[in-house]
Order: C-alpha cells, then structure tokens, then sequence
C-alpha cells in the first residue's frame, strides 16, 4: 500500500487529511520568540488576531525532521511505501527537513518528490495521489502522474501588499519597487518553484478581470483543470472572482479553502490564490 504524506501548505483542512488517511505535518511559525504548529495549535483566525497586535513580522520553519520519522517508521513496518508531497524548494525547507529524516531509514521505499506548487495545486496533487493510491496504482506510474501535474500547473496570487513576500526573501526587491512606489498590482504566479511577478495593473479591478481571464482561458474545455481558490481575510475580493468564474465558466462552485498560516505569513492578509492545470499536450 502506497501512503501519502502532506504538510499543512497544500491548504487540505487538518480534520479532513485525517479522515482520509493523509499523513501530515505541520509547518512551524514563530511569533516574537514562540513557536506554534501551523495545524491545531494555530488557526488562521488566531494567526489574524496576533499578527494584527504584533510589533514584528513572524517567520516560518519548514517542520523538523523528527516529525517524519515516526510517520516513516509506522509506514515501513506495516510494510508500506511513503510518498510525500512538499511545496517547492525554493519557498520551503519541507523536502530537506523529509530528505533529511528519510536518510536515516535507509529504504527504498520513501519517496520525496518537490511538487513546485503550493496552496491549491499542492492540495489537488495531494488528493489525486490519494486517490491514484487508494486505486492499486504501483508507485512508478504514481511518481509519473504526479509529475506530469506538478509540470501543469497554473497558480496566480492576487496580493494587496508586497511587503511580507519581500521581507520573507520569497520576491525580489525591484518587483516591491512595482508595488509601492509605481501602485501598480501585481498578479503573482510560480514559475519552476519560485514566485515572480506574471502581469501588472493599475487597480484591484483590473487585476480581478485579468485573474479570471488567465484562469478561464486555461479551464474552458479543459476536464482536468481543476480549479480551485482561497483566501485569507478577503471575503469580498473571494466572492468577486468566484461569481466571475462561475459566470465564465456554467459552474457553481469551485473547491475552496482559506490559507493557513504558513502561506498567510508571507503573501500577508487580503490574499487570493487560484490554482488549476493546463491541459496536457
């Protein structure tokens, strides 16, 4: 049997990985010299509440290696086979933290793979795997429709502010300058695992509209898109481009999730990220 193996970045709610038999773990953030687990210890609303009272930014830790290895150690001696699922390198110390206690089982049945996705992409991933697993799917063809998602993916980030991502180092200082000093949006998305600037506007509206576009234009036609959307402390700018999407597209309702922390500490509050997958060619 195949067991996946999530982190709280891929935004499943923690209730619903352990009704399906998710393996997770938390990442870690740490506010003005206390740590908390990004799962019950520390929901988005509290998060909310200390960030707005906080005199500094927090910070984030990928989760430890001590958190996998006993997640390892119960897989292989049900003699099972571990597939995790991490957000990218470039935005996340997981797949090292994973490597790193991996090393220590010496098996050839862990597998690690750097999705270079995040939030609804990553989640979408997580529970296609799941899925594949729960079907008999052997790992080899597992590991391949993973990757062949994880080359598809189609994530955008609408920000109010570039101040956490640049004082997180997840974007560069010039793309701050766009923001601040130009007031031009950005529309964020992930390239090979980092995040960059993919279009900029003049207004929120205007960004909104030219969200949508990009997004309905990979999903139109397009069975495995899978869109997806979230939201951290921006209810009206969520209910604005799902209505769009749902004019756009003749679908009701899209799967949603409100950002965890460990994303929230980076893009900031005021946060929409869209997620889907371009078609296969």
């Amino acid at each position: 049997m195949i067991r996946i193996v999530a982190d709280t970045t891929c935004c499943i709610p923690v209730e619903r990985m352990q009704e399906l038999g998710i393996d997770f773990v938390p990442q870690i953030i740490t506010f003005e010299g206390k740590s908390y687990c990004d799962d019950f210890e520390l929901s988005t609303e509290e998060f909310l509440e200390k960030l707005r009272a906080a005199k500094n930014l927090p910070g984030t830790a990928a989760p430890p290696p001590v958190l996998y290895e006993p997640i390892f150690k119960r897989i292989l001696d049900a003699g099972d086979t571990a597939l995790v699922l991490t957000p990218p390198t470039k935005l996340s110390g997981t797949f090292r933290s994973a490597t790193v206690a991996a090393d220590e089982f010496k098996s050839d049945r862990i597998h690690i793979v750097d999705t270079k996705t995040i939030a609804g992409n990553l989640g979408t991933i997580v529970l296609k795997a799941k899925e594949w697993a729960d079907q008999g799917m052997e790992i080899d063809e597992l590991l391949e429709r993973v990757e062949d998602l994880s080359k598809r993916d189609f994530t955008l980030f609408l920000v109010p502010t570039l101040e956490y991502l640049h004082k997180g180092g997840r974007i560069g200082g010039a793309a701050k300058l766009f923001g601040s000093l130009l007031q031009i949006v950005p529309i964020l998305t992930l390239k090979d695992g980092g995040i960059e600037v993919y279009e900029k506007v003049r207004s929120i509206k205007q960004a909104v509209n030219v969200l949508v576009d990009l997004d309905v234009s990979v999903c139109k036609n397009n069975p495995e898109a899978f869109l997806s959307i979230g939201q951290c402390d921006s209810q009206d700018l969520f209910e604005k481009i799902s209505t769009q999407f749902e004019s756009e597209l003749g679908q009701k309702e899209f799967p949603s999730f409100t950002a965890p922390p460990a994303i929230v500490v980076h893009a900031g509050p005021g946060l929409v990220v869209t997620s889907c997958f371009a078609k296969s060619k």
